[in-house]
């Protein structure tokens, strides 16, 4: 059976964490543009399910590779260490302290109404988000840490899901009033 190209392979990219996105959007344009199903459509109907299969691989790799998220999980998978999201919730003592706290400001915030809080909270998460990130890029491309990758990618697998409901909360906020 013939081996897949990994995602960075399949781009002609180097197997790291930061990589330049025009680069990985230029690689992606080149290999639709020599898989993409309708420059089959004239050909046999295996060349055209190849065609289909290869195109939607190309996508998921460029939408893997895409996400800073995904892309270290997948990285730490590569390397043989798997994130296991559901199974491993273990996290720093002080990182589950400042969860409590985030979920505690989230919701006074939120029931209070007070927009300028939750913006600040948002703002927080992006810092955050960035923190964590750098962190990953450490680990993974300067250290080749992938268990200590791994474990700041379930912290930015909270941060990121946290960000997202201050973001929901903020636009009910808006949406309240403006319909007030």
């Amino acid at each position: 059976m013939l081996a897949l190209p990994d995602h960075f392979k399949l781009f002609d990219l180097q197997r790291r964490f930061q990589i330049d996105a025009e680069a990985l959007d230029t690689a992606y344009r080149t290999v639709q543009s020599h898989v993409h199903p309708d420059r089959f459509a004239a050909g046999t109907a295996a060349e055209s399910r190849v065609a289909m299969q290869w195109a939607t691989r190309a996508n998921e790799a460029y939408r893997t590779l895409k996400s800073p998220l995904k892309r270290a999980a997948y990285l730490c998978e590569l390397a043989g260490v798997p994130i296991d999201a559901e199974s491993n919730t273990a996290m720093p003592a002080d990182f589950l302290i400042q969860q409590m706290q985030w979920r505690e400001a989230l919701e006074e915030a939120a029931q209070a109404g007070e927009c300028p809080v939750l913006l600040k909270l948002d703002q927080e998460m992006e810092a955050e988000r960035a923190r964590i990130t750098g962190e990953i890029a450490q680990a993974l491309d300067g250290e080749a840490d992938y268990r200590r990758a791994a474990s700041k990618v379930r912290q930015l697998m909270f941060v990121e899901k946290f960000g997202r409901e201050v973001s929901s909360a903020v636009e009910a906020l808006r949406g309240n009033h403006a319909s007030a």
